[in-house]
């Protein structure tokens, strides 16, 4: 009997090792973020000027006023038209352009201390492409910060009171 339990002590053979694990590569950097767009070229996509118009009539003229006075279009007895963007006096004509949907307008402007003024005819077509701008329009002086302006009813309001 004690032949036949010898064969039980025989140690089992020994399992087959795991295939060895793949190797893995080191993690890889994340990119590099993009650095962030440059501010709008198009004067479209810029941010609109914080304020808002108010429009003003006191029987002679009337006027169409953006946020603290930063722009405004005016009617005189008249019928001229007078833009006035506001900022420090320069010496010399200042340069100012409309920028609306329909196009740019440059316009030769006069110093005064307000800032920047034009007279125009109350006819002058421009005065159509700010008061029909799509949504907005940009008034540009040199020296002075872009203002990008909501186009309300209030200035098609002083052009038609002056027409």
């Amino acid at each position: 009997m004690a032949i036949t339990a010898l064969p039980g002590c025989v140690p089992a053979p020994p399992k087959a090792s795991a295939p060895p694990a793949a190797p893995t590569s080191a993690p890889q950097p994340r990119p590099a973020l993009a650095p962030a767009p440059p501010p709008p070229a198009n004067w479209r996509d810029a941010a609109q000027t914080p304020g808002e118009w108010t429009y003003a009539s006191n029987g002679t003229a009337s006027g169409a006023t953006f946020g603290n006075g930063q722009f405004i279009v005016q009617c005189d007895a008249g019928r001229t038209i007078t833009l006035l963007r506001a900022g420090q006096p320069t010496s010399g004509p200042v340069a100012m352009s409309i920028a609306t949907s329909a196009g740019v307008r440059p316009l030769a402007a006069t110093s005064t201390p307000r800032g920047a003024v034009v007279t125009m005819s109350a006819r002058d077509s421009s005065l159509d492409w700010m008061a029909f701008s799509r949504g907005r329009f940009a008034v540009i002086v040199t020296g002075q910060p872009t203002l990008y302006l909501p186009s309300w009813t209030e200035i098609s309001r002083v052009i038609e009171d002056c027409r």
